[in-house]
């Protein structure tokens, strides 16, 4: 490293949570700055990155240029606040998951939505709670918050009081699963293959409104469709899942790999995402990219981001989502002009240029 290079460390709280989008998207974001690296995009010459980790630490394999440091010896956010801010007090910190210190002023934290203040049904009266109390003090310590879409600026600014002039709406990329081979077995497996089916993948807490999918297994059944879902229960909606048996043409797959989830995009007649409450919404894009037709509930920021390469429900309208379903269903040339234009958008979202804007704002710090 070049003497009076800028240090920049990385928050890898991340890499040792559970993955849903807000970790998929850290990871991603932190092999897009390594790329960037790899490029010469980022001078090593005047930059050195490091991600700090908890002890315990996921693996992040095939990274090049950014190494991975464990350090100290709490966990959670009894080590984000105090521990991770000595061991990176002589640098920037980047933070991408959603919380950061709350005293530290030299750094940049990417919060991706506003949803504990604007649906926080979806969360437990803890949880809730505290985000409700770092949120506010991250958007007042931080030089800059970076969020992924115009709406959840507007939603930030609103709910959490973090100045306008203070954010950068800096989109997520969709292309990770372009990454890796699909997994064709994993239809076999379940019994999909060569049978028509609707898709839908989240972690399904009740502000994913996944009730209004299951409102139309009927409708779906008598189309000969059968209804995928992949992503963990949540047991405020499902309760004893007498609801989600549904006959046989509901069909649970859990959690799965990156290679299962590209093949159950690739082979699926359309992803149904019926979310209420968004800061971005990553599995439309995912769903695009591949090549899969998108029915996506009818809120602004989906709107945003997936512009007229979706069709639209009101999310509080199963009745509709299941007529929406019947006509792309029954449309192959609208199916087929969705799987066009999908792939056409998901193409203006990339890591690279995701990591290239996030970086910008890195170098934007004062320097100590």
């Amino acid at each position: 490293m070049a003497r009076g290079a800028t240090r920049i460390y990385i928050n890898g709280r991340f890499l040792i949570q559970k993955l849903t989008g807000v970790q998929r998207a850290a990871t991603e974001i932190v092999r897009a700055l390594d790329g960037l690296l790899e490029g010469g995009e980022i001078d090593e010459r005047r930059f050195r990155i490091l991600l700090l980790a908890p002890r315990g630490a996921a693996d992040l394999a095939g990274l090049r240029h950014i190494r991975v440091r464990e350090v100290g010896r709490l966990q959670g956010h009894a080590w984000e606040q105090a521990e991770l801010p000595w061991h990176g007090r002589d640098g920037v910190l980047l933070c991408l998951g959603n919380t950061a210190p709350v005293l530290r002023r030299r750094q940049v934290a990417v919060v991706y939505d506003a949803s504990v203040f604007a649906a926080p049904e979806g969360y437990s009266h803890t949880f809730a709670t505290l985000y409700r109390l770092l949120l506010p003090a991250i958007g007042r310590t931080a030089h800059a918050v970076v969020t992924p879409s115009a709406f959840s600026k507007a939603e930030l600014s609103r709910h959490v009081g973090v100045p306008e002039d203070k954010m950068r709406v800096v989109p997520l990329g969709a292309e990770h699963l372009h990454a890796v081979p699909a997994d064709r077995g994993m239809l076999e497996r379940h019994g999909l293959a060569g049978r028509r089916y609707v898709l839908a993948v989240s972690s399904r807490n009740p502000n994913k409104n996944f009730a209004a999918v299951l409102a139309t297994v009927q409708a779906l059944r008598g189309m000969g469709v059968e209804l995928v879902i992949a992503g963990g229960s949540n047991p405020r909606v499902f309760g004893s899942g007498a609801e989600i048996s549904g006959g046989s043409k509901v069909t649970e797959v859990g959690y799965v790999s990156d290679s299962e989830l590209r093949s159950l995009y690739e082979h699926a007649a359309a992803f149904v995402f019926p979310s209420r409450y968004e800061g971005f919404g990553l599995p439309p894009l995912e769903a695009m990219s591949l090549g899969c037709p998108v029915i996506a509930s009818d809120i602004p920021v989906l709107r945003e981001i997936c512009g007229n390469a979706a069709l639209f429900f009101d999310p509080e309208d199963s009745g509709m989502l299941a007529a929406t379903l019947c006509r792309l269903l029954s449309d192959p040339e609208t199916a087929e002009k969705l799987r066009a234009e999908g792939r056409r958008r998901a193409q203006r979202f990339t890591w690279t240029a995701c990591a290239r804007e996030i970086f910008s704002v890195v170098e934007s710090v004062p320097r100590g």
